[in-house]
């Protein structure tokens, strides 16, 4: 059995990058019997998230959208990042092995400061508390789009260096990345991500759905003329939700006869129809708020064991 772990931030609201680029995944891998830990990853969130109060909501929110996707809490090991106080020592021995070159080349800390991001030691620091999340795991597999991929590849690599040094205790994790799906396009034509802001909200309502869909950048060829499809971001979102209609559509684009505002029309009507089943199953998590605290008890306690085993071997291959 192949153990699958993964985590997001709590901070805002998941979108269709954030089901296509992960959360489908992990339906599709608990149907198939894969053993998968998926955490909400509330201590990353302190990077940039101030107010405790948000948080908190942030986290409820990330629980109840998990569940209503279709994350089945008898098949997946579902907790808070926070419970397993094990993570943060593990951290803090792994950070003692962690070049500071390593971490300075990490794609995503860079990104985030010319975004705009406070240059916090927590967002330096991140790959490595994200090499214990994985590592006190000893998870196979990480499911990652192509920009947390090297963040994967330091934890492998900080893997590898306490074995070579202390002893075989880690397992190494390999990342899983699909490729139609290694990045969602946003509204404007980059990821879309919270950090952005070009993101579509799962839960938003239609009316919204349809206002977002009307601001996705296009280029200015009228509907007569003809289309590159791979440069379409309407298209390639449309090809997510509905594979079969996209098809139909590839071939008038190509052809010409088919203008944007026709087709972000479609893609809004595909979009609130993909998303109603989901919404029904939200409504009615949503009158089961003990029920939720007793799923992330109950996988918390499984993750905590886990990372228990695990911390017991660090600690004596280190002399603690």
């Amino acid at each position: 059995m192949t153990r699958i772990l993964s985590g997001i931030q709590p901070s805002g609201v998941l979108h269709f990058g954030n089901y296509f680029g992960a959360i489908a995944q992990f339906i599709e891998r608990q149907n198939a019997g894969d053993e998968l830990f998926i955490f909400v990853a509330d201590w990353h969130a302190l990077t940039s998230v101030r107010e405790g109060k948000k948080l908190r909501a942030n986290i409820n929110e990330i629980v109840l959208t998990y569940l209503a996707c279709g994350l089945d809490p008898d098949k997946v090991t579902l907790y808070r990042q926070s419970d397993i106080k094990e993570i943060q020592e593990l951290s803090w021995i792994l950070s003692c092995l962690a070049p500071m070159g390593l971490l300075e080349r990490a794609h995503s800390y860079k990104d985030k400061l010319a975004n705009g991001l406070e240059a916090n030691v927590g967002l330096f620091t991140y790959p490595v508390l994200m090499a214990a999340d994985i590592l006190s795991m000893q998870a196979d597999r990480v499911p990652v789009g192509k920009d947390q991929k090297q963040h994967v590849e330091i934890a492998r690599d900080l893997a590898g260096k306490f074995n070579h040094i202390y002893g075989e205790v880690f397992k190494i994790p390999e990342p899983e990345i699909k490729p139609e799906v290694a990045t969602v396009i946003g509204l404007n034509g980059q990821k879309m991500s919270k950090s952005y802001g070009n993101t579509i909200p799962l839960f938003a309502d239609p009316k919204e759905v349809e206002k977002l869909c009307k601001k996705i950048k296009t280029d200015s060829k009228l509907p007569a003329e003809p289309k590159n499809p791979d440069e379409v971001i309407p298209y390639q979102l449309l090809k997510l939700v509905n594979p079969k209609l996209a098809h139909e559509i590839e071939a008038k684009l190509k052809k010409g006869g088919l203008g944007y505002g026709d087709l972000k029309k479609t893609l809004a009507e595909e979009l609130i129809k993909f998303i109603e089943p989901m919404r029904a199953r939200r409504a009615k998590w949503e009158n089961q708020p003990e029920e939720i605290d007793l799923i992330l008890t109950r996988g918390a306690e499984k993750a905590r064991f886990e990372a228990q085993n695990t911390l017991a071997k660090v600690r004596q291959a280190v002399g603690l």
